[in-house]
């Protein structure tokens, strides 16, 4: 879809307060949008979108204890010899 809005202007923002069990989630990437659609078609009770800004953006509330944020540490150089041996016995190229 093309929206006249330049990559940097197609954000997705995170809203929610200590107080509300609502999490509003507004996004333009695309694999957030399905995602969200289809747990909201699945759920309704748990998660609805609200809103379509016409330019490709999607909103959506979410009940708090449905969204996770995952942190995810660097690998270790160990770690990452061993996965890259173990990708090389199975003939498995990455990044190429």
């Amino acid at each position: 879809m093309r929206t006249g809005l330049t990559k940097r202007q197609k954000t997705t923002g995170i809203f929610f307060d200590e107080q509300s069990n609502i999490i509003e989630v507004q996004t333009h990437n695309t694999d957030l949008k399905k995602r969200l659609g289809a747990f909201a078609q699945q759920y309704p009770s748990l998660c609805r979108q609200t809103d379509d800004d016409g330019q490709g953006g999607l909103t959506f509330e979410i009940e708090k204890g449905r969204l996770s944020f995952r942190l995810t540490a660097p690998y270790s150089e160990e770690r990452r010899s061993k996965a890259s041996a173990w990708a090389k016995e199975r003939g498995i190229q990455v990044g190429k």
